[in-house]
């Protein structure tokens, strides 16, 4: 089956100012994400969807292909992920690229383990599910250590159990979506959207899961760069 890679980048980005293309050690972010999937060797292409030129302009430089510009409306914070691949997906077809499954890979997750990409793709085709998400176990709990204000202004827990766990470890186990879906196109060009009561997990180690959403998960990225460097 063939299998392809997209990734969507835009020029904007309120966490971290052109976090897309923000350098760590002398190379953007997105050029971190391109030679990890290009190192996989399990693609047979690798895409970039982005409104901005700059971007694209990086992307081709790294390795990555930038068949198509994306429209500037699915291009702001307001747009969903769905509507991006969706029209990255079609936009793809109609250029005769094939491809049974794709992978969306968040642009902000450089460390991702190529032995945890062919193990979500083989699971996608044993389950014959939607999509399968790469996930990481989470310490913070709704059900245990995660509150919200209520009307009053009070807090309270995020999720309700009859009775509240006594420790994090009785809580109920919760996940984090970590940046790596597996979809099979066909059923996603059917479904026009992520739905998740026919999505599977694959659960990744934190260390390699994590994304890049924040400047201090920005500072751990670094850290975990230099680190890997003077080794």
């Amino acid at each position: 089956m063939s299998v392809i890679c997209i990734i969507p980048a835009r020029g904007g980005s309120k966490g971290i100012p052109n976090k897309n293309i923000v350098k760590i050690n002398g190379i953007p972010l997105i050029g971190h994400v391109i030679q990890n999937v290009k190192n996989s060797k399990i693609f047979s292409h690798i895409v970039v969807s982005t409104e901005d030129k700059k971007i694209a302009k990086i992307a081709k430089k790294f390795g990555a292909e930038v068949p198509f510009m994306r429209p500037k409306y699915l291009a702001s914070s307001t747009a969903t992920m769905d509507d991006v691949l969706l029209h990255a997906t079609k936009k793809l077809i109609e250029l005769n690229f094939k491809f049974d499954i794709f992978v969306w890979r968040d642009a902000t997750t450089p460390f991702i383990n190529t032995n945890d990409i062919k193990k979500s793709i083989n699971l996608l085709k044993k389950k014959k599910c939607l999509a399968v998400c790469g996930v990481y176990k989470q310490h913070l709990n709704p059900y245990f250590n995660m509150v919200e204000k209520n009307k009053s202004g009070f807090l309270e827990l995020s999720k309700k159990l009859p009775n509240r766990p006594k420790s994090r470890q009785e809580a109920p186990i919760v996940y984090q979506l970590n940046g790596l879906y597996v979809y099979d196109t066909q059923k996603f060009l059917k479904t026009k959207k992520t739905d998740f009561s026919k999505c599977i997990p694959h659960q990744i180690p934190i260390e390699t899961g994590l994304m890049i959403d924040i400047p201090f998960e920005l500072f751990i990225a670094k850290s975990i760069f230099e680190k890997n460097r003077t080794r």
